[in-house]
């Protein structure tokens, strides 16, 4: 079960109740109006993993911007932690100290049921997720429970949707994963593209990633992890395939690219073989605006060749050591998860992604730009994505959902109003 303390708000009835109001409560969602709290949920957002490096950000981030009616509660294994957590939260707005606290464990399935069905949105950081991240999917799918995350682990997305998908149509559950810097910027910021070009003709985006961020423990983790599960991650993509429908009429693409040098960024462009062009052209399979044949690549910019060189060599090297289970626990010893760059180096670190976008004889530059990506920005868009999912006027969609398709405009403009640039360089 899952051990609760509760300060400041009423455990309603059960999980049957939900289920009775989930097609009410999703209807008054859909036509923007703020639903009546759905008997049996206790909450509007659920944090789970709250205290973790970044986990700790989000719950800082919603201590702040969460509106003043919203029933949010932290949620993880220690407790102790968790009041600690709070302790320095009811610093930052004395309306904190009655946050409730829920104590559960990832791996134990009848306490992740019980946490999924006590709220109508559950966010969690906790990963890797392909270790620790398909209980919570699986219980939010069956309650009807909107779910966010922050994985960039293809091979987990894929088990989802093969695994979750159906079920999660049924209920009207929105299961959206990548909810952070994998795969906000890259997501939002091609649909944000997409937007400005022609409609019904082919279109190209190429998206150019720059950072000078640092990472935490648990960063390290999740990519060595991936990274050491290459069998494993070919395997879910096959078997995905065969349960995605085709689409008959139209094309969409998301190859890797080569190395060049890019005249329109004037950066050197390195491939990157990350989850964010398969999040991306999900979006486009899904979406009949970007057109009836459509092609996303994306790069790191990077200034200077030999730094190029170099920065492709070591995540080769790293990659090479990841797939050695002794090398890999070594590596994850260097930095201790839970751990991460602290406010000073966070203040220095940005990121910027340019698009290039063309189609129709149009060419657009676009760009998306905001503060420190891994851990000030990412608990901000995951904190946005649940507060989106739990209060905005959204398309009726349920299932395995991309950003773009689950939130799309009103994301977008959560995200701007919350910081997160996303202009128009140039149109030819």
């Amino acid at each position: 079960m899952v051990n609760e303390e509760v300060r400041g708000a009423d455990r309603a009835d059960g999980a049957d109740g939900a289920e009775e109001a989930e097609g009410a409560e999703a209807a008054e969602r859909t036509e923007g109006r703020e639903p009546e709290p759905a008997r049996g949920r206790s909450y509007d957002v659920v944090l789970f993993g709250a205290t973790g490096f970044v986990g700790a950000l989000t719950a800082e981030y919603l201590a702040a911007h969460a509106p003043a009616d919203c029933r949010w509660a932290l949620a993880g294994r220690d407790l102790g932690k968790l009041e600690r957590l709070r302790e320095r939260l009811t610093e930052l707005d004395p309306g904190c100290a009655s946050l409730p606290l829920l104590r559960a464990d990832a791996s134990d399935p009848a306490e992740v049921r019980e946490l999924a069905a006590s709220t109508r949105v559950l966010a969690t950081t906790v990963g890797p997720y392909v270790l620790y991240g398909a209980e919570l999917v699986a219980a939010c799918a069956a309650a009807g429970t909107d779910y966010v995350d922050l994985t960039g682990e293809p091979e987990f997305v894929d088990r989802m949707y093969v695994d979750h998908d159906a079920r999660a149509r049924e209920t009207g559950a929105r299961l959206v994963h990548a909810c952070g810097f994998d795969s906000i910027p890259a997501d939002l910021g091609a649909y944000f593209t997409v937007g400005l070009l022609p409609q019904g003709v082919p279109l190209r985006v190429d998206g150019f990633m720059r950072s000078n961020a640092a990472f935490s423990g648990g960063t390290l983790a999740s990519a060595l992890t991936a990274m050491g599960r290459g069998p494993q991650t070919l395997a879910a993509a096959r078997e995905r395939r065969l349960h995605e429908p085709r689409l008959p009429d139209r094309r969409v693409r998301g190859p890797l690219g080569a190395p060049r040098f890019s005249r329109e960024t004037g950066t050197w462009a390195l491939p990157l073989p990350t989850l964010d062009p398969r999040i991306v052209t999900r979006s486009a399979a899904a979406l009949e605006r970007y057109g009836p044949d459509f092609r996303f690549r994306q790069y790191a910019s990077v200034k200077h060749l030999p730094v190029a060189v170099g920065g492709a060599a070591a995540v080769g090297g790293v990659a090479a050591l990841a797939q050695l289970p002794v090398a890999r626990r070594w590596l994850m010893g260097r930095w201790e998860a839970g751990r991460g760059p602290d406010a000073q180096r966070r203040a220095r670190s940005c990121f910027t992604v340019r698009f290039v976008g063309e189609g129709g004889g149009r060419r657009v530059f676009t760009e998306v730009s905001g503060g420190d990506p891994g851990y000030g920005e990412t608990a901000k868009m995951l904190a946005e994505s649940a507060l989106c999912l739990a209060y905005d006027a959204l398309p009726e969609r349920a299932g395995q959902l991309t950003t773009a398709v689950a939130m799309g405009d009103a994301l977008l403009d959560r995200l701007q109003k919350a910081g997160i640039r996303f202009r128009v360089a140039a149109v030819r």
